[in-house]
């Protein structure tokens, strides 16, 4: 973990951001303690920044205060996921049926190189590369909807989902369905095919909740035979 000191912003942002993204991509892995004073040592500051930063991301539900124990990487429970991703599923399909209609032949040339894109960053491995790509294929779905008070529903969203999706990417035996998945979806909405593309949109949510659900269940499992 590097801090990417940022000449426009205060230096309790740009460590709260560097920790955050840390949390998100499971650099910080939930459960994990989060120690002051290690992390200033760490990142090159002092305490008072890092305080302040696990103090924002408590408010966010990313870090969670324990009792004698102190700040600790919030861990990923079923519940807290699945309440993200049953609102993700109907927003989803929605934005996939108004871009049936509304979307531009100008994006649909960005979301098929989008899609181009994606495959190619999954045969790298690389998990961030991947998830960068994956976020900026629906960022396409979601801008051509034109509808700004939905566009802002799923981007408030997007961070918190960014966190599952991460988990759910990770798991390299997921990517050749999420490459089928991201071309059904563009190909419904090239055919204008509402029916086909939200249907598309919740399979796509549905299986990334299922593999989440297990990969949480198996560190749950790991956790009580340590």
């Amino acid at each position: 973990m590097q801090i990417d000191f940022q000449a426009d912003l205060p230096l309790r942002d740009v460590v709260f951001n560097t920790l955050r993204q840390a949390i998100l991509t499971g650099e910080l892995k939930p459960g994990e303690r989060l120690m002051e004073l290690h992390l200033a040592d760490r990142l090159g500051v002092s305490r008072t920044p890092v305080r302040e930063a696990i103090r924002r991301l408590e408010l966010e539900g990313l870090v969670t205060m324990i009792p004698r124990r102190g700040a600790e990487v919030a861990r990923i429970t079923e519940k807290s996921m699945s309440d993200v991703l049953e609102v993700r599923r109907t927003l989803d399909a929605l934005c996939a049926e108004l871009a049936c209609d509304r979307i531009t032949e100008e994006d649909l040339i960005r979301l098929r190189k989008a899609c181009d894109h994606f495959e190619q960053c999954v045969g790298t491995k690389d998990s961030r590369k991947i998830a960068q790509a994956d976020v900026a294929l629906h960022d396409i779905i979601v801008e051509a909807t034109g509808n700004r008070r939905l566009v802002q529903m799923v981007h408030n969203l997007s961070e918190q989902m960014y966190r599952y999706r991460f988990e759910y990417i990770k798991d390299s035996s997921q990517h050749e369905t999420l490459v089928k998945e991201h071309r059904i979806i563009y190909d419904s909405i090239v055919n204008k095919d509402k029916d086909t593309a939200a249907a598309a949109a919740k399979l796509h949510i549905d299986n990334q909740k299922k593999a989440i659900i297990r990969q949480i269940r198996l560190e749950n499992g790991r956790d009580a035979r340590d």
